[in-house]
């Protein structure tokens, strides 16, 4: 298990944890109306840390075992050139959501609506994190590249489980900082969370943009280091 793999999978995670299930709707849970209840919340962000985990479970033991089938086809150049090529379009298909176009927020003040109405029961929420989860789980690209990069690591079958709930523990812990810093600083913190939420609102053209520029970035910087490129570089220089 390298550093490499450690650091690439941490930064996948920061970016999942600023997506609509991730971030928004508890960002949205925060500022409805009462006194906030931390226990709903969190059954919230456990029952989408629970579903990611079991899904990616599922795709990084069946890609593995694809991975076995193989032979180790993974790791031949070309398929990390392929890796390297991906990496390059989706940074570069990042520019078209630069977030100078007149944002089309009308998918997110939905998300809001759904998030801040309600009764807000336990089941409710349940109800909402497995929402989320379902409409997110096909595009949520910086996960799916990161169990990629876990099926191809050569890591064992105990130690992927462990990374791979090491990352659902990522994607949800800027969520859980935000709620602790609510219970703890309320008056302190309830602005900074109306700022965020006109932030998201205001800027959710430009969202997509940088979760493919960051993703697209990481998965090339991974085929780059796994060739060798840079030990290339450094040795004709």
């Amino acid at each position: 298990m390298s550093v490499a793999l450690l650091l690439t999978l941490a930064g996948l995670a920061l970016v999942d944890s600023t997506s609509i299930g991730t971030l928004f709707i508890p960002v949205w849970l925060l500022l409805a109306p009462g006194t906030v209840n931390a226990r709903r919340i969190l059954v919230y962000l456990g029952t989408i840390t629970l579903f990611y985990f079991a899904v990616g479970l599922l795709l990084a033991v069946g890609g593995s075992r694809l991975a076995d089938v193989l032979g180790g086809a993974f790791d031949n150049r070309p398929v990390l050139w392929a890796q390297l090529v991906l990496g390059v379009g989706l940074f570069a298909l990042s520019f078209r959501y630069d977030g100078k176009r007149r944002p089309r927020g009308g998918g997110v003040l939905r998300w809001r609506d759904r998030a801040t109405a309600g009764d807000s029961s336990t089941r409710w929420l349940v109800g909402l994190a497995l929402l989320a989860a379902l409409a997110e789980v096909a595009t949520m690209l910086p996960y799916l590249g990161a169990i990629g990069l876990l099926t191809t690591s050569g890591v064992g079958t105990a130690q992927m489980v462990g990374l791979l709930a090491g990352y659902c523990l990522v994607m949800v812990l800027p969520a859980v900082l935000l709620l602790a810093a609510r219970l703890a600083w309320p008056r302190l913190v309830e602005p900074v969370l109306v700022r965020l939420n006109a932030w998201i609102v205001r800027h959710s053209g430009g969202m997509l943009g940088w979760i493919l520029g960051i993703a697209g970035f990481l998965l090339a910087r991974d085929a780059v280091i796994r060739l060798g490129l840079l030990d290339e570089l450094v040795i004709r220089l």
